[in-house]
């Protein structure tokens, strides 16, 4: 799942903003590791950074595609968005 930088950027730019990452010193790049890196980044933070993605691109998770893998980096995650777009 390969995403564009458009679609990278756009979602870099909703994890900080879920995550509260505004004041990280090291930007996320597209191989930043999420899930088990981020300590933001807890059960509960999924739910609400999975939330505010179909908010932001118009999409609707199926919950048994949302796996341990989509959260793997940065890149990953915005390769599931742009599969998942509307």
């Amino acid at each position: 799942m390969d995403a564009t930088a458009t679609t990278l950027d756009e979602v870099r730019a909703v994890v900080v903003e879920t995550l509260g990452l505004t004041d990280r010193a090291t930007p996320l790049t597209a191989s930043t590791g999420l899930l088990g890196e981020l300590p933001e980044l807890d059960s509960l933070a999924v739910v609400e950074l999975i939330t505010a993605l179909e908010d932001r691109f118009g999409f609707t998770a199926d919950e048994a595609d949302v796996t341990a893998e989509v959260f793997e980096t940065l890149a990953s995650l915005a390769g599931f968005v742009e599969a998942n777009r509307g």
